[in-house]
């Protein structure tokens, strides 16, 4: 009920009309009837005013005093009588006689009696109305079960955004929804049927809330009388009036406010790793079917506001925004500020600008979407059945009905199929089938089964450098299968060797050959060392002992009288084999002596002598024993995680037992170039740390003077290495096609021991085999390249190249539903949208490829920028989510009685390849 009480000629104007009406609507007058009569048709008939009120019907005011003379009137028998009441007079209820306003505070049973219609009807044909007075009329409202007149209704001030000082005054009932208050806006300010507007509400506090849900009703909506109604209409560009537009947006505006261009064809700006965002926006804006959907308004009727799954209506109103920005013809790049907003606050994992999947925010747009325009309010409970022996095609349709029983929306009609799934229990053979619906497919990609894997191998003979070595390995080995493949590039015996993972110029692990390949990390740098014997010492054994030997450096620390030294580590450890009989400290040096030799240089006798004069001095020095007593090694980072696994291995034989000292030279000892010192896997001098670092195989240290590294130790030697010409080997990797990866998704598999299946036969867990086959195909086609791959070791990204049509993708072979082979359009699909991904896992970029629907012409989206591409262009490895529209679609929105009146179909003529920007 919309009453307007604004303009006074008009206010007179409806009186009289509805007086005309009232009128109109009279029983035929004949004669007055019995006063008898006229009490019981106006008091106590069906038409009386003693009836129960109905929601929706219409009462009317009459004053008190006038129907108090008409009761005196009728009870007093005399119908010549004095007491005539006459026509009924309203006068006293109006504040004046020019707007026809009631006055405020009127109170039933004292100032006014309410009337059902019918009994109003009859007092009008009967007395008459006051000439010029327009009838009170009024609705039944039921508020909170419980039904009354609405004397009072709500008066609303309706203005326009741009001018809010002229106001059109309006009463709406309660009961009146927001979308009626929306059209009495747009009737009142004449605006055009295409032009969008929306409604904003003036609070108390004087800031504006959104009426979202014009379904709502006033009183729902908390409006009350006298408050501000503002109407906003849409920009031509797209944008709303009221939008807070992002500093960066303000300058596109100016530059752009005089811009033409084609719809469609326009630019998202990266927010700071947005790319990811962008890209699935880009492809998503390209789908006819949809974008049509929203640049017609068809989701304002299906905006569901009270879907507990959904966001309120927010993220589809967000995406419609930036769709009619984008396809408005008046922007080279827009910002999606506002909608980075809601996705971050209705999907908390997208806060931030830390880089994300374009596929995973795909998936959540599309749930979202899905939720705020599903067209069931209210979800009942379907209870899932299996099939049971039933037909395919009767389980089929009864998965179908039942999803769409609590999920229907424009989501569901474009992009939403169905899976047949098959699972066979192991013991029992007991076969489950269900069909699940499904919105895009997760296809895998044919996988390697070998890797490549670059290491440094230590020759024994201290004259070779390291060698580089790149080996081919397979994914599922063992450290013993590395072993093997560099045996065969430097003829030394995988049982010479020894691996070990080098981090920090310390062990961080020495691995044992059962240890599986999965737990070396892509990142690890791998030293491969060739030994004669073993470093857990056997007491009795005559093999050689390896000793694992760090470099250390003695340096001032940062002290209050610096005098304290720190030691810190350099260069690469080593794993030095020792013979048994050479097992001393004297011996331990030779053999060092011997390793390093190739970078260390011996000193001269004169040396040797200049070092005997100042040996005197340097031990007036030092009160205590060895170079390293009392001394503490700098970590050149802190937190470093120390060695696993293979270095803390009890044994009989230990190196403190056979040396009998922690450190060598003692005192009085002719100077050497370095000393040495037992310490623990970290490359400190504090063995006790631990109760395992007590009893475990020590360390050795190598510690050097500043001046004697400076003078006998040549870093630049020390580091070279040589490349062996395996490195130059690049693991081709042949070309997949991507109906190779669809027949991978519906193979048969077995589950994971983390995912297993309950047999309702066995009753019990099972590792049963699953195998997915496709059963109904949607309108659009989302196909997932699974290019990244997590294991709980590693993390990688395939970068194989998948040959993917860009016409005439055909999935007749995939369908195991009866096909209809007289419209084989049904499936056969082309190419309207790429997402791509360049780069690896910790870092990368994403793009789109996208087809025009109106021009059909391809365009490259990098995100603010935009530039047209020949279709030869759009098949790279960087391709990682592909759209699909079914071609039986295509020709439909070509058709004239489509929902497009352009070209659909990316099968079209290409611009000249002149204009063309290679992105590749």
């Amino acid at each position: 009920m919309a009453t307007v009480a604004a303009n006074p000629a008009a206010a007179a104007a409806a009186a009289a009309a509805a007086v005309a009406v009232a009128e109109d609507r009279e029983p035929q007058r004949e004669e007055l009837p019995g006063l008898d009569n006229q009490w019981r048709q106006i008091e106590n008939g069906e038409s009386g005013r003693e009836r129960p009120l109905r929601a929706g019907e219409s009462w009317f005011l009459v004053e008190k005093h006038w129907y108090k003379q008409w009761e005196a009137y009728v009870q007093g028998g005399d119908q010549d009588s004095g007491t005539f009441p006459g026509c009924i007079n309203n006068a006293t209820l109006f504040e004046d006689e020019i707007n026809w306003r009631l006055k405020e505070g009127l109170v039933e049973g004292e100032d006014y009696v309410l009337l059902p219609a019918a009994a109003w009807h009859y007092l009008v044909s009967w007395y008459g109305l006051e000439d010029g007075q327009p009838p009170i009329e009024r609705k039944v409202i039921e508020l909170s079960n419980i039904r009354k007149v609405e004397v009072y209704p709500v008066e609303l001030l309706l203005v326009r955004h741009n001018d809010l000082r002229t106001s059109h005054a309006v009463q709406f009932s309660n009961t009146d929804s927001v979308g009626l208050v929306l059209r009495t806006a747009r009737e009142r300010f004449l605006v055009e049927p295409q032009e969008d507007t929306r409604l904003w509400a003036k609070n108390s506090e004087g800031s504006l809330d959104r009426l979202y849900d014009t379904h709502l009703t006033v009183f729902d909506s908390a409006l009350e009388t006298g408050q501000l109604i503002i109407m906003e209409t849409r920009k031509k560009d797209g944008t709303w009036p009221s939008a807070q537009l992002h500093v960066m947006n303000k300058k596109i505006s100016e530059e752009d406010e005089d811009f033409r261009g084609q719809p469609g064809i326009c630019g998202l700006t990266n927010l700071g790793n947005t790319c990811f965002m962008n890209s699935a926006l880009q492809c998503l804006s390209n789908v006819p079917q949809l974008t049509e959907y929203f640049l017609n308004n068809c989701y304002l009727e299906e905006l569901n506001f009270r879907n507990p799954l959904g966001m309120k209506g927010e993220i589809a109103e967000a995406y419609a925004d930036l769709v009619k920005q984008a396809w408005s013809g008046h922007h080279r790049s827009i910002v999606p500020h506002v909608f980075k907003n809601k996705v971050g606050h209705f999907a908390s994992q997208f806060l931030g600008y830390q880089q994300h999947d374009s596929q995973e925010l795909l998936s959540f747009l599309l749930d979202g979407l899905h939720e705020d325009l599903n067209r069931v309010k209210k979800k009942e409970y379907v209870e899932l059945c299996d099939a049971a022996g039933r037909p395919d095609q009767e389980v089929a349709q009864e998965a179908w009905q039942n999803h769409k029983r609590r999920n229907d929306s424009v989501i569901v009609d474009t992009f939403h199929g169905l899976f047949k799934s098959t699972l066979v229990c192991p013991d029992c053979g007991n076969v489950s089938v269900t069909f699940d619906p499904f919105c895009y497919l997760s296809v895998p990609l044919p996988i390697s089964h070998k890797r490549v894997l670059e290491v440094f191998f230590i020759p024994m003979d201290p004259r070779r450098k390291p060698e580089q070595h790149r080996l081919v390995v397979p994914k599922k080995g063992k450290i013993s299968d590395l072993c093997v493949a560099l045996s065969k590039h430097t003829g030394i015996s995988p049982e010479r060797m020894m691996v070990a993972d080098v981090f920090s110029h310390r062990f961080y692990k020495l691995y044992q050959l059962e240890e599986p390949l999965s737990s070396i990390l892509d990142r690890d740098d791998i030293f491969v060392y060739e030994v004669s014997g073993r470093i857990e010492a056997i007491e009795g054994s005559r093999e050689d002992i390896v000793v694992p030997v760090y470099l250390r450096e003695r340096t001032p620390a940062r002290d209050y009288n610096n005098s304290y030294y720190g030691l810190m580590l350099f260069g690469h450890p080593l794993l030095v084999s020792v013979p048994r009989d050479r097992f001393t400290w004297e011996g331990l040096y030779n053999v060092l002596m011997y390793r390093l030799s190739r970078y260390v240089t011996k000193p001269s006798s004169d040396d040797e002598d200049d070092g005997d004069e100042k040996e005197d001095d340097e031990e007036d020095k030092d009160d205590v024993p060895g170079p390293s007593t009392g001394g503490s090694l700098r970590e050149p980072e802190p937190e470093q995680p120390g060695p696993s696994s293979g270095v803390t291995n009890r044994c009989p034989f230990l190196l403190d037992n056979c040396l009998g000292t922690s450190q060598w030279p003692p005192r009085r000892r002719r100077k050497q170039l370095f000393t040495l010192q037992t310490v623990n896997s970290n490359g400190t001098s504090d063995r006790t740390t631990s109760p395992e670092e007590v009893h475990a195989q020590p360390y050795i240290a190598i510690d050097w003077e500043p001046e004697m590294k400076k003078r006998y130790y040549d870093e630049a030697e020390a580091e070279g290495y040589v490349k062996h010409d395996c490195v130059g080997y690049v693991m081709k990797k042949a070309p997949v096609r991507l109906q190779e990866c669809i027949e991978l998704f519906t193979t048969v598999e077995t589950l994971e021991k983390e995912n297993p299946w309950y047999c309702p036969s066995c009753k019990q867990h099972q590792l049963a085999t699953k195998k997915l086959d496709l059963w109904m195909l949607p309108e659009i086609l989302i196909i997932h390249l699974k290019r990244f791959s997590y294991t709980k070791f590693s993390r990688e990204k395939l970068d194989t190249l998948v040959e993917f049509p860009i016409r005439d993708l055909d999935f007749s072979e995939f369908v195991i539903k009866p096909q209809n082979e007289s419209n084989p359009e049904l499936y056969k699909y082309d190419l309207i949208a790429v997402s791509n991904h360049y780069g690896g896992m910790r870092d990368g970029h994403y793009t789109t490829f996208a087809c025009n629907k109106d021009s059909g012409q391809w365009h490259y989206f990098d995100d603010n920028s935009v530039s047209p591409v020949n279709e030869n262009q759009i098949e790279s490895k960087a391709a990682y989510v592909l759209f699909y529209q079914r071609q039986d679609v295509a020709r439909r929105l070509l058709s004239p009685d489509g929902s497009s009146g352009a070209p659909a179909s990316p099968a079209c003529s290409s611009p000249p390849s002149s204009e063309f920007m290679d992105v590749n």
